[in-house]
């Protein structure tokens, strides 16, 4: 059984930091994309970065030089580094995996239960 948890997310002020981590549990977590994505109320959901079984990243406009995905496949576990965060960066935070690279959510296969990013000015 494929399962994603993410953990990691609080509050906290503008200009600070945080670091999500993603486990996963029930599949070869190296052989797949693996991607980060937030949704904030009211708005639609947004991909925020990506990083390939190669460790190709790639970063929406609007987080890159403030966040940093990466991955351990030893551990079978996906981070996100958020620094300099802005109150704009508040949203839910998930995690998501599939075959191959996307920037749409529509096409992830997995996705976990989402944890809360609160960035207060």
């Amino acid at each position: 059984q494929v399962q994603l948890v993410e953990s990691g997310g609080g509050s906290v002020q503008a200009g600070g930091s945080l670091r999500l981590s993603c486990a996963a549990s029930g599949y070869t977590f190296g052989r797949y994309c693996m991607a980060w994505f937030r949704q904030a109320p009211g708005k639609e959901r947004e991909w925020v970065a990506s990083i390939s079984m190669y460790a190709i990243t790639r970063y929406a406009d609007s987080v890159m030089g403030r966040f940093t995905i990466s991955r351990d496949n030893g551990k079978n576990s996906l981070y996100l580094q958020m620094n300099s965060l802005k109150p704009e960066d508040t949203a839910m935070y998930y995690c998501a995996a599939n075959s191959f690279c996307a920037v749409v959510g529509e096409d992830y296969k997995c996705w976990g239960q989402g944890t809360q990013v609160t960035v207060s000015s």
